[in-house]
């Protein structure tokens, strides 16, 4: 049986004069989650949203908000954007010293716990913490910016990490962020990721449904899945 498919948009990428109007096409359009991108001007350079915005976008959304941490000290947030009404708290094993208590600060105020890797980090420091989350995501391109081009090696990752969640049998689901079109989707989803986030992909076009169709229809074939699961 394949695995179940969700799309993120990334309201990075979406036009912020008119959020609320964007966030309803893209719920409409059939998207399944909400990324939002939190960039501390520090741990990567840019600055974009706080709080506020999460909490604003859970005012006009029944879509889960996907929360992801870019920022030098996550630990000193975690309360502030779970009452702002995220559902998915991810931060980097970059950042956090102490990531199996900040895991299980962000479980504690009844957010989803997510962990993340850049695209130089080994998947190897994931086994420790895959157990206890409920999200791995893998950088697919430096983050930072948006509408970078996705680098090849992260499906050799992306694998990886599908061979350790299966392995440990975690329930965590493992999604990719990162110049995701649908051009990739496939190779992606075939590497054994469940959840793709996308923001030129899916903003940068006017129907937003066929973007959402078009990344969605990626999914591998049952016998390539086959193929890529007998060699990990």
């Amino acid at each position: 049986m394949g695995r179940t498919v969700r799309i993120a948009p990334s309201i990075l990428s979406a036009d912020f004069a008119r959020l609320a109007e964007e966030v309803s096409r893209v719920e409409a359009a059939g998207a399944d989650w909400l990324h939002i991108d939190v960039m501390d001007g520090h741990f990567v350079p840019n600055l974009t949203v706080g709080p506020p915005i999460v909490d604003a976008l859970r005012k006009v959304t029944t879509l889960p908000l996907d929360v992801h941490l870019m920022m030098t000290n996550p630990d000193a947030f975690i309360v502030e954007f779970a009452e702002a009404g995220a559902d998915y708290l991810t931060v980097h094993v970059e950042t956090c010293p102490h990531l199996h208590r900040t895991v299980q600060s962000i479980k504690e105020r009844g957010v989803k716990a997510g962990v993340t890797l850049n695209p130089a980090t080994p998947a190897v420091t994931l086994s420790e913490i895959v157990r206890d989350a409920d999200l791995i995501l893998i950088m697919s391109v430096n983050p930072g910016f948006g509408g970078q081009k996705f680098i090849p090696s992260s499906l050799q990752k992306i694998a990886e990490v599908r061979g350790l969640i299966d392995r440990t049998r975690s329930h965590a689901l493992l999604e990719v962020d990162g110049g995701v079109k649908p051009d990739n989707a496939d190779a992606i989803l075939a590497a054994g990721a469940d959840v793709l986030v996308a923001g030129s992909a899916v903003f940068s076009g006017d129907d937003y449904a066929a973007a959402i169709t078009a990344l969605r229809a990626g999914h591998a074939p049952a016998a390539r899945t086959a193929r890529i699961a007998a060699t990990r």
